[in-house]
């Protein structure tokens, strides 16, 4: 469906895709989904500064820590965006499924599924592409990330994808961008409360994601067939 889009763009990077795939060829017809986490400021900043008013969706899982929320405030104010979009998940599948809250400890595929790729599926409906800011340079499943891909019958688009760290760095700094206050406490990739530890390196960002668990990934970025697993689970939502 978007093999000419691919094909026309797969060559650029950061606000050179981002542009008219925004402003021109799914205006209105686009979203970002931002964790607000240790380097969501640089994609945030690219978008803000081609159209403020993008929908900015973000997850909130009932799990996040406070200093996510608090630089979640920052970022919105100090961008102006205009469209920020805070999900949660369904307080039926909660109760049916997590009622004590600690799903997390016994299941964590089930719990992100119930508190992140159930709720951002139904975020995205009527959104016919979506931006998120994964970037090869965290290793694991994301080491080959394509810049354009469809997904679900979307176009599914991750402009930072080639960045590497030093980019990242230097792309903060320049615009004085301000940092998660978690990354100073040695949290290089955040998540989850429960589920995050200040652990992880330049070469391993990801380190602190599930620690001790061959978890790599929350099931949000996956391919259509991903979710069969949990046909149960949307069931109950």
């Amino acid at each position: 469906m978007y093999e000419a889009v691919i094909a026309e763009l797969n060559h650029l990077d950061g606000p050179d895709l981002l542009a008219p795939l925004v402003t021109d060829l799914f205006c209105g017809n686009i979203a970002l989904v931002s964790s607000f986490g240790a380097e969501s400021a640089v994609l945030l900043h690219m978008a803000a500064s081609i159209d403020r008013s993008l929908p900015v969706i973000t997850l909130d899982t009932g799990k996040l820590f406070s200093e996510t929320i608090a630089y979640r405030a920052q970022l919105t104010a100090l961008l102006g965006l205009t469209d920020l979009r805070i999900i949660t998940p369904r307080a039926n599948v909660l109760r049916a499924l997590d009622g004590a809250g600690t799903l997390h400890r016994r299941d964590p595929d089930r719990c992100c599924h119930i508190r992140k790729v159930l709720p951002l599926e139904n975020a995205l409906t009527g959104f016919k592409a979506w931006i998120s800011g994964r970037k090869r340079y965290h290793g694991g499943l994301r080491a080959d990330v394509p810049t354009l891909e469809e997904t679900d019958e979307r176009l599914k688009i991750d402009p930072l994808a080639r960045f590497t760290r030093r980019q990242m760095e230097a792309y903060l700094d320049y615009h004085d961008l301000p940092r998660h206050p978690l990354v100073e406490k040695g949290y290089f990739s955040i998540g989850c409360a429960p589920c995050t530890v200040a652990c992880g390196s330049a070469d391993n960002p990801r380190a602190g994601r599930w620690s001790g668990l061959s978890k790599m990934e929350c099931g949000i970025h996956r391919s259509p067939a991903g979710a069969a697993s949990h046909n149960s689970v949307s069931s109950a939502s």
